[in-house]
């Protein structure tokens, strides 16, 4: 067995080097970056990269665009693979939304210009956005 595949002696690890050893995030800075922006939260309260992490504390991370919602099953120190970084966690989260619900986001070709008009108002119309209704 790998050392950081062990639970810890203990019980407690940084919240941002246990995110990155369970694969939530490529790398620790990213996750370290997640806490310092809020997008990181330990049973309910926003954490700080250095806070600790014990076993059953419910981790929620908002990370590429999808909200993740962990509770910590074990404490590992280092990056473990993949089947071993699966067991380190419960997953509560909802599953991600199918494709075709994604919203489409229209393509202008290369080197048409700018929109006219027409076509700015045709564009809000798809967008489901009122002549009015501009983004502040």
């Amino acid at each position: 067995m790998v050392s950081g595949e062990t639970p810890q002696a203990e019980g407690s690890v940084r919240v941002d080097s246990w995110i990155w050893s369970v694969r939530l995030t490529k790398t620790r800075s990213q996750a370290a970056a997640a806490c310092r922006a809020g997008h990181v939260r330990v049973n309910g309260d926003r954490a700080k990269p250095a806070q600790t992490l014990h076993v059953g504390d419910e981790v929620r991370l908002r990370h590429g665009g999808r909200d993740r919602i962990v509770v910590v099953s074990r404490i590992v120190k280092k990056r473990v693979g993949p089947p071993v970084a699966a067991e380190c966690f419960v997953d509560n989260s909802p599953p991600p939304p199918p494709r075709e619900a994604v919203i489409q986001v229209p393509v202008r070709d290369r080197g048409t210009g700018r929109p006219t008009k027409r076509d700015r108002r045709e564009m809000e119309r798809l967008q489901g956005r009122g002549p009015g209704d501009h983004p502040a």
